[in-house]
């Protein structure tokens, strides 16, 4: 049997939701508390190391550095590839409220995954209280 285009539309809605709120879930995750990692302090360790390398005459501090560098870099290009923490959380509020219900997932279970209180109140999940 053949889906109508209403299920096929309701399905696509579906998968764009999830890639929505799995999209800020992962960048809430990769966010380190303290002080943030910058594009900037990535790039001036990963001269600082560079130089490190060029001037190192242990070769146990070289390919310890050397890996160091590689993991920088690394670290760069997955920055370069993500998206802006504000326009992720813009897309978790447009869609979480109807993916919560949809999936009964509850305002506490979005806290204990990180999500902040306020983004929650945007998005419309009210915090429910045990009786």
């Amino acid at each position: 049997m053949a889906m109508s285009k209403e299920h096929k539309e309701a399905l696509a809605e579906g998968r764009r939701q999830a890639r929505a709120i799995k999209a800020y879930l992962s960048a809430l995750k990769s966010r380190r508390p303290g002080r943030p990692v910058t594009k900037e302090s990535l790039e001036a360790r990963l001269a600082r190391i560079k130089d490190q390398i060029e001037s190192a005459s242990d070769p146990l501090e070289s390919v310890t550095l050397t890996q160091a560098k590689l993991d920088l870099e690394s670290q760069l290009a997955r920055m370069g590839d993500s998206e802006n923490l504000e326009t992720l959380e813009e897309g978790f509020i447009q869609y979480a409220k109807g993916y919560s219900e949809r999936k009964g997932i509850s305002y506490t279970a979005w806290r204990q995954v990180g999500v902040p209180a306020a983004v929650l109140r945007k998005a419309g999940i009210k915090e429910t209280r045990r009786r």
